[in-house]
């Protein structure tokens, strides 16, 4: 039998059709990649949604995310703080015993993690309503921070957050550049140093993925 069209086998495999996301990309190549490594062999339909949609954003924000290594690095973040779901999430407890499981601020809200990479804190909610009010994407995420578990809120958060540093003042730039890449170090953008090596190790896996692709 004569091999299917790349969009065809992924329908018949249940999965939707990517859009366009630039001439330069084998999308099918970078599925057939990632569900080997690291997926471990198979990707399920809400696995793939999540991954498209996070390909979408990048293309809405492809100028901010020229480096591979960037979007290799958040792929992997989205893997890991989504227990590779990668659809968004609310963090497990809802912030029962943290200070941020507390309801505060105007509408009396709990802002404890939510979304791709887990956006905690009403300061950090706030800055991420302005932020992307000013690149067009609208949403109130201090009255409603349950905003972030869209795929369309929580993408943009991700790649605007890390590329601009808004979590812990590190960015992408600061880890990969023409000089050096730190797939290590660039855990400090989320979250210190917690399981970077694990992470460096995804997001090696998803830059191999995209250069096959390419």
């Amino acid at each position: 039998m004569a091999a299917l069209p790349g969009d065809l086998r992924r329908l018949r495999a249940g999965q939707p059709v990517k859009p366009n996301s630039g001439d330069t990309m084998d999308v099918d190549k970078f599925f057939d990649a990632i569900r080997q490594r690291p997926f471990g062999g198979s990707l399920t339909q809400s696995q793939v949604e999540g991954i498209d949609a996070i390909l979408a954003a990048f293309d809405k924000f492809q100028s901010i995310v020229p480096d591979r290594r960037f979007k290799a690095y958040m792929f992997a973040t989205a893997f890991w703080e989504t227990a590779r779901t990668m659809q968004p999430i609310s963090e497990i407890g809802h912030g029962i015993g943290h200070e941020y499981g507390e309801p505060v601020g105007p509408y009396d809200q709990c802002y404890y993690g939510r979304g791709l990479i887990q956006l905690t804190w009403l300061a950090n909610y706030q800055k991420a309503q302005e932020k992307l009010s000013a690149v067009g994407v609208i949403c109130d995420l201090v009255k409603e921070p349950n905003a972030a578990l869209g795929l369309d809120i929580a993408a943009p958060i991700m790649i605007l957050g890390m590329t601009q540093g808004w979590f812990t003042g590190k960015r992408l730039s600061d880890y990969f550049d023409d000089a050096f890449t730190d797939w290590t170090g660039a855990r400090r953008i989320i979250n210190a140093q917690d399981h970077a090596q694990e992470i460096a190790a995804i997001a090696v896996e998803f830059s191999n993925a995209l250069a096959l692709s390419a």
